[in-house]
C-alpha cells in the first residue's frame, strides 16, 4: 500500500479517549449579580499532567491553568477556543493552555533545561517577570481577541484576578487547586464573576444591594478548601450547596471536558513545508526529521526526501 504524503495524512496519534461528563458546573445566585463555574478535571487531570515528566510544582501550575481555562472557556458562544499564555524570564519561560467551545482541553509548559525547581516554588518564582495573555479565537472568520497584562502576584490566582481587574475591569474571584493524590493528579477551579444587574434573573437591585451581594458571595467562597475542590467523592452540587445554600444557589447544565490535543501528521507536515532546504537538512538525522507535539508529547517522523520545503531564494529575494 502506497504511503500518503504528509499533507494528505490526517491521522492522529493514539491519545487517550477520555471525557469527564461533569467537568464544568455553571452556577448563579438568583437575584444577585453573581455567576460562576466550578471545574473538576477528575481523571482527565491525571491524564493531561502525565504527558510530561515535570517537577511537581510545575505540574501543579499547569493543572491550575488547565482548570482555569476550562472554566473561562464556557463563555464561548460560538465555535472557537479560549487560551491562556504566560511568558516570563524565569525557569518556566512559557505556559500555554487552551479549551474549545466543545470542552477539548490541552496544555503545555516549557521548563528551562537544567533548571532547579524548589518544591515550594510559587508561580511568580517559576515565571519571573513577563506577561499573561487571554485570547479568544473564533477561527478564520474573525481576528482573535486578546488581552495582555504584566505578571502581578505570587500565585496564578492572583495573576488571573489582576488580569480581570486591569484588562476586563470586571471584579472576579478565583480559587485554584492542583495536587497529586491516591488517584493521581487532580485539578480544580472555582471562578466567580460579578455581572451587571441581578445576573439576568429576577428584578433589578440597587447599586448598594449589588455591592453587598457580591461581598457576601466572596466571603462565602473564601471558605472553600483545596481538599474540597479536589475531592472526587464530593459532588459539584453538594460543594456549591455547602458554600452558597443561604444565597439560593442555582446550577445550570454541566459541560463535558475531554482530552483535546488536535495535532496530526498533516498539520505538522504542513509546518515542515514552510522551511527552506538548508533548514530541513539541518533538522534531519540519518534521513529522518522528528517533530514532537508539545501538547501530547507524541513524535511524528518524516523522511527528509518526502519533505520538499520552500523553493530556494535568489539573491533578489524571489523564488527561483
Amino acid at each position: 500500500m502506497t504511503e500518503l504524503p504528509a499533507f494528505l495524512d490526517s491521522t492522529r496519534p493514539q491519545v487517550p479517549d477520555l471525557s469527564v461528563p461533569r467537568g464544568v458546573t455553571p452556577f448563579y445566585l438568583p437575584e444577585r449579580p453573581v455567576r460562576g463555574r466550578l471545574v473538576r478535571l477528575g481523571p482527565l487531570g491525571a491524564t493531561l499532567l502525565s504527558r510530561h515528566t515535570h517537577p511537581a510544582p510545575v505540574r501543579a501550575l499547569l493543572g491550575q491553568a488547565l482548570a482555569l481555562a476550562a472554566g473561562l472557556s464556557t463563555a464561548l458562544k460560538f465555535k472557537g477556543s479560549f487560551s491562556i499564555q504566560i511568558r516570563g524570564d524565569g525557569p518556566v519561560p512559557m505556559l500555554v493552555v487552551d479549551c474549545t467551545e466543545a470542552g477539548a482541553l490541552r496544555g503545555y509548559v516549557r521548563v528551562e533545561e537544567g533548571a532547579e525547581i524548589p518544591p515550594e516554588a510559587t508561580a511568580r518564582q517559576l515565571f519571573g517577570k513577563g506577561y499573561i495573555a487571554f485570547t479568544v479565537d473564533q477561527g478564520l472568520e474573525k481576528d482573535p481577541s486578546q488581552g495582555i497584562v504584566a505578571i502581578e502576584g505570587e500565585s496564578l490566582t492572583e495573576m488571573a484576578e489582576y488580569y480581570f481587574s486591569t484588562s476586563e475591569q470586571l471584579p472576579a474571584r478565583i480559587f485554584l487547586a492542583a495536587a497529586e493524590g491516591e488517584g493521581g493528579w487532580r485539578a480544580s477551579a472555582l471562578v466567580m464573576e460579578r455581572v451587571a444587574g441581578a445576573g439576568g434573573v429576577g428584578p433589578e437591585i440597587s447599586a448598594g444591594e449589588q455591592e453587598e451581594a457580591w461581598r457576601t458571595a466572596c466571603i462565602l467562597a473564601e471558605t472553600v478548601t483545596q481538599e474540597e475542590l479536589l475531592d472526587d467523592a464530593l459532588s459539584p452540587e453538594r460543594l456549591l450547596y455547602r458554600l452558597f445554600h443561604g444565597e439560593g444557589v442555582a446550577v445550570s447544565k454541566p459541560r463535558t471536558l475531554s482530552f483535546g490535543c488536535r495535532c496530526s501528521r498533516q498539520r505538522l507536515g504542513g509546518i515542515l513545508e514552510g522551511f527552506n532546504q538548508e533548514e530541513l537538512d539541518h533538522m534531519a538525522v540519518e534521513g529522518q526529521i522528528v517533530m514532537t507535539c508539545e501538547f501530547c508529547n507524541f513524535d511524528f517522523c518524516f523522511a527528509r526526501a518526502d519533505v520538499a520545503g520552500r523553493p530556494p531564494q535568489t539573491d533578489a529575494g524571489a523564488p527561483e
